[in-house]
């Protein structure tokens, strides 16, 4: 069953961002990731107006997990904290 990994950012220093970006390819790449929204317009209806919002299928929950708990993305991971304000969640599919 298919897993989603649902993001709202803040970009705070764009430069780092991009690096956490470049970082956190390898990880995507190796877990099956599908990006579906990567920012583009968007519309706050209710809560507070975050900047980014992301959207990545992944194949199984398993693979959500494991890639948010890989090296490789731990190591991305660290440039973002510093880049941006972020939430996210991992979701199960239907």
């Amino acid at each position: 069953m298919t897993a989603y990994w649902i993001a709202h950012v803040t970009i705070t220093d764009p430069e780092a961002y991009a690096e956490y970006r470049k970082r956190a390819a390898p990880a995507f790449a190796r877990y099956g990731a599908e990006f579906l929204a990567r920012g583009g317009a968007a519309e706050t209806l209710e809560g507070p107006a975050l900047q980014l919002h992301v959207v990545i299928r992944f194949p199984d929950l398993a693979s959500a997990r494991a890639c948010y708990d890989s090296p490789e993305y731990r190591e991305a991971r660290r440039h973002r904290e510093a880049a941006a304000e972020a939430h996210l969640v991992i979701v199960e599919g239907l």
